[in-house]
């Protein structure tokens, strides 16, 4: 067999990457097109699940318009902090469309970050009002900054309400992301300050199969987009019972996690974020309507980035270059 090399990237060689925001989430809208058209090549997750509330994923998928094919096996532990470990860890291999042979493993940490906060803000694309300024971050961990981020790159945000029970955590974030976006970030003491101040809300917090959700009915305001990155775990029957519109990322893993327990008072999504790219279903329809996204984290946005961040790096000289 004739030598085959592959690049290995570190968590550090991916993010002096450093690829832009705003150019993960132009590669997620054309994903979630294909995947809205049926050119999307990708099973619900098998998992296994070691500890409470805990899980290790694989996640393939297919992108044949991005030339993608590959697997992320991720794990996500959500009383990692209390040993100074993160919540998220897990490998990304990518495999050639044409010979299968992989030719990049890399951490997939910083992806798992940057493309989940460029699902919301596509999300919002669709399902916000563009003049949306205020955002609401419950829950100021990595995804409390990466959603913002992404939120920044696609409407004029003048303020941010940032709210997280460790007081600490909470104060280390409206620092950092006041001075990092030089707007105003502001924390406050109860999540209904957050919440009813805000056009677009972010909930980020641990994914719980039984949660003691915090978002009561009327809270989010008539016109405004929430962004459920915790699944369900921040919401209550009442506040879910009110929204217009709940979309997901994927039907058939929403129907999945349904199946083993999570979603029990949520109602169906009328559409996922695919066909609303796609344009086979309707995104926001009027100024009033409350929206609310649950996108659940699909292999497809991996797949998506995960070779731009191979291309970067090749140019760069990062990584370390492997025998098979």
């Amino acid at each position: 067999m004739l030598s085959h090399k592959i690049l290995y990237l570190s968590q550090t060689d991916v993010q002096r990457v450093n690829l832009e925001m705003g150019t993960i989430i132009q590669l997620l809208e054309t994903a979630f097109k294909e995947k809205g058209l049926g050119q999307v090549e990708m099973p619900p997750k098998p998992g296994i699940h070691t500890m409470p509330d805990a899980f290790i994923h694989a996640m393939p998928a297919h992108i044949p318009a991005l030339r993608s094919a590959g697997l992320k096996w991720v794990s996500g532990y959500p009383d990692n902090y209390k040993r100074g470990l993160p919540y998220i860890s897990g490998l990304l291999i990518l495999n050639d469309v044409e010979t299968g042979l992989p030719y990049a493993i890399m951490d997939c940490s910083w992806i798992t970050a940057y493309r989940t906060g460029a699902a919301t803000a596509l999300a919002a694309k669709y399902l916000a009002r563009p003049e949306s300024k205020t955002v609401a971050i419950l829950a100021c961990g990595v995804q409390g900054r990466t959603n913002l981020l992404a939120l920044k790159e696609l409407f004029p945000i003048e303020r941010v309400y940032a709210y997280d029970i460790i007081p600490a955590v909470q104060a280390r974030y409206v620092q950092e992301m006041s001075v990092r976006l030089g707007i105003e970030v502001r924390g406050v003491q109860h999540p209904r300050q957050a919440v009813e101040a805000s056009d677009l809300v972010v909930t980020s917090g641990p994914i719980l199969k039984h949660p003691k959700p915090t978002i009561e009915k009327d809270w989010l305001q008539p016109g405004a987009f929430g962004s459920a990155v915790d699944f369900d775990s921040y919401w209550t029957v009442g506040a879910l019972a009110q929204m217009d519109r709940i979309s997901t990322d994927d039907h058939a893993q929403f129907e999945y996690y349904h199946s083993v327990g999570y979603f029990q008072d949520t109602p169906k999504p009328y559409a996922d974020l695919g066909e609303i790219v796609a344009g086979l279903k309707p995104g926001r329809q009027s100024p009033q309507e409350r929206c609310l996204a649950i996108n659940l984290g699909l292999a497809l946005d991996d797949m998506a980035v995960a070779p731009e961040i191979y291309k970067l790096a090749k140019e760069l000289g990062l990584g370390t270059w492997l025998s098979l």
